[in-house]
């Protein structure tokens, strides 16, 4: 693949998004479920040994493994999976995974000549990012509001989520599943040409519901509509296009990776957290395609979180929004 269309390139300005097929190659997401398998296999022993569940529940795939872990621990482990760390309370072993099919994933030449015919071909890794192993949200625990951990995600952009000094970023959203994901399982939703008025008001505990969440209010939310993929799409977003997911009324995960890209030499909004160049010409000695060099990073990282935003305390901003704005009202 050799990057967009014309075609594409001008669907994507107008409407604020694009899908795009057959990207990945499966080879390639196989790799990465193979290497979570693994992952999810050290958990299901440690978990087992420790005698926090009662089996180890093999002969099964992925997803059913995860879904009987979640239903007999009541917890959804999210973060032993994820390549990222969560802004508070981080621990000096507090789980994250960043293995080498994972990093193959990430700068898959194919997925990296799409981003780059959007932002330009000095590429770089933003560390707002995230694997979601959302299980259909029958058997999702709940938080103190009743509503469902890990289960729909609430309207927002994703320029919202960064530090002001990123507005001016030419931040650029990346989504693919791991697997087909249909309109039971929750893909995402997005609102065509949302992106046009720019960054809204984000309402933190919008109406006693947590998080933080655009009002409808702000945009037309009429125009909604469900995006479903096949394994190897991928789906582009514009920082400003107004998007979330819906739930997931199925009995099977949705498993996918929600990654960010943005030009070399752009402030990525998140700078506690370690990012990297992907593809450079200018760089090239700088592109990073080994998983230990990666993992290192993060523990560096980890090891400095667990010294700051302890106990309610925000030496490091990963946020901007207050409440009390009129248009929260």
């Amino acid at each position: 693949m050799s990057g967009l269309t014309d075609e594409q390139l001008s669907f994507f300005d107008i409407n604020g998004y694009v899908v795009v097929p057959d990207v990945i190659p499966h080879s390639v997401l196989d790799a990465v479920i193979d290497e979570y398998e693994g992952v999810l296999d050290n958990l299901i022993e440690t978990l087992y040994e420790r005698g926090d569940i009662t089996s180890r529940f093999e002969g099964l795939p992925f997803g059913d493994r995860f879904m009987k872990l979640v239903i007999e621990t009541g917890a959804v482990h999210n973060q032993y999976f994820d390549f990222s760390l969560p802004f508070q309370n981080v621990q000096p072993d507090t789980p994250f995974w960043t293995g080498q099919a994972v990093l193959d994933a990430f700068t898959c030449d194919s997925l990296i000549d799409v981003v780059a015919s959007v932002i330009g071909p000095e590429v770089y890794s933003n560390p707002v990012q995230h694997v979601r192993i959302k299980p259909p949200e029958s058997i999702l625990p709940t938080n103190q509001l009743g509503k469902p951990i890990m289960g729909a995600t609430q309207w927002h952009q994703d320029n919202g989520v960064v530090v002001p000094e990123a507005d001016e970023t030419q931040m650029l959203t990346v989504w693919f599943s791991l697997e087909d994901t249909d309109i039971e399982q929750g893909p995402l939703k997005v609102v065509p040409r949302s992106h046009r008025p720019g960054l809204l008001t984000h309402c933190p505990n919008y109406k006693g519901q947590g998080g933080r969440m655009i009002p409808e209010t702000l945009f037309e939310v009429d125009q909604t509509i469900p995006l479903p993929v096949k394994r190897g799409d991928v789906i582009l977003l514009h920082r400003h296009t107004v998007h979330g997911s819906l739930s997931n009324v199925s009995d099977r995960i949705r498993w996918s990776f929600d990654l960010r890209y943005n030009p070399i030499g752009q402030t990525t909004g998140r700078e506690a957290f370690p990012g990297f160049v992907v593809r450079s010409a200018e760089r090239k000695d700088e592109e990073l395609r080994d998983a230990d060099t990666w993992t290192h990073l993060w523990l560096e990282t980890r090891e400095r979180m667990s010294k700051i935003n302890q106990g309610g305390q925000h030496d490091v901003a990963f946020g901007r929004w207050e409440e009390g704005h009129l248009d929260c009202a």
